[in-house]
């Protein structure tokens, strides 16, 4: 793998995990793209520690509320929003790592988020600010969670729809989205480092990981903070097409035999 591949490979995963378009199904494209289908493990950990990074400083006031008081409403409602992610990764991990190798189900999953991203425009406008989130909404947001273990489901896109749902502002729904993502992306890395230490290091320089995890963590930061402010007073409906072109042209490329 390349300097420039790396940082290519950093920046898709910066502004996909937390752009509604998914950051899995993208990073698959991308390795796929420059014949790194065997890069797989140690670099989706260090891009992803890359983003968790960018996550952690975006919330670093809200992290160290939790640090100062641990028994603090929201570190509650961030357990509850994880436990369904953790239940059902557990449960179907072999089957999840198959399809994410393979990637033969990610043209269709590009349909569906796209088909939740379009529905979320017709939601009635809620208004539920962050101290107005119960451990019900957190349950809920987090089991749209579960859901985009998947690898071309949006995480960040299946959740913000769910924080709709449950009458968040649009605002709201995407600032707690991602402070959602913080334990799942963490609790990923911690997973993905083990299974490293067990198979051993893949050839990759550190030089060009290094680059990688400061592309992810740069533009994962950007991301986060443009996703944000846009959701305030834009559709998610630009990101559906996007994703339904992408799903399209993936499945049309699968059906050729060219994918």
């Amino acid at each position: 793998m390349s300097k420039i591949e790396a940082f290519i490979l950093g920046i898709i995963q910066g502004l996909t995990e937390f752009l509604p378009i998914s950051s899995t199904g993208h990073l698959y494209l991308g390795r796929n793209l420059f014949g790194l289908q065997e890069a797989g493990l140690l670099l989706d950990t260090m891009l992803h520690f890359g983003t968790l990074i960018a996550v952690l400083y975006f919330y670093r006031e809200e992290f160290y509320k939790i640090i100062r008081n641990p028994f603090h409403k929201l570190s509650f409602l961030l357990v509850i929003g994880t436990i369904p992610a953790v239940v059902i990764g557990l449960a179907f991990k072999d089957y999840f790592e198959e399809i994410s190798k393979t990637g033969v189900t990610i043209g269709w999953e590009f349909l569906i988020t796209g088909a939740f991203l379009w529905f979320a425009d017709s939601i009635k406008k809620g208004s539920k600010k962050m101290e107005d989130i119960t451990w019900k909404d957190a349950l809920f947001i987090g089991s749209f969670q579960a859901a985009a273990i998947f690898p071309a489901i949006s995480r960040s896109g299946l959740t913000i729809v769910a924080g709709l749902f449950r009458k968040l502002d649009r605002e709201t729904a995407a600032y707690f989205s991602f402070l959602l993502s913080t334990p799942a992306i963490a609790g990923a890395v911690f997973l993905q480092t083990v299974e490293v230490a067990q198979v051993g290091r893949e050839d990759i320089s550190l030089f060009s990981l290094i680059i990688g995890i400061l592309a992810s963590c740069f533009f994962g930061y950007i991301a986060v903070k443009w996703m944000i402010n846009y959701l305030k007073r834009h559709s998610l409906r630009i990101f559906a097409i996007y994703v339904w072109i992408l799903g399209v042209v993936i499945l049309a490329l699968q059906y050729l035999g060219l994918f």
